[in-house]
């Protein structure tokens, strides 16, 4: 079953964050590794200026763990907390239904 990963996170540093993610996906594809997310999204709240919501999809749910446990991926969560001014919040999901209309 697919898996989609929202995180919930605020920054005044996103244009940051973002570069960060690009780097970590062109060395990935450098070294041969593998990038377990299928797709990713990124929404800002127009509402809250500095808050965003990440939606992170996975061909499953062990792929999205295995992802989580590399130590590539801790290393940039670690550097993305660094750019955050509050800890993310991480809400786990199992798709249901996946299309466009």
């Amino acid at each position: 079953m697919k898996f989609a990963q929202i995180i919930d996170f605020e920054t005044e540093r996103a244009d940051e964050m973002r570069e960060l993610i690009h780097q970590f996906e062109e060395k990935a594809r450098a070294e041969g590794r593998k990038i377990a997310p299928v797709r990713r999204t990124l929404l800002k709240d127009r509402a809250h200026p500095n808050r965003y919501l990440a939606v992170v999809e996975f061909n499953s749910y062990e792929e999205a763990m295995a992802n989580s446990d590399s130590p590539e991926t801790t290393e940039l969560s670690k550097q993305l907390a660094a750019l955050s001014t509050r800890a993310p919040a991480f809400t786990d999901c199992d798709i249901q239904e996946l299309g466009d209309l």
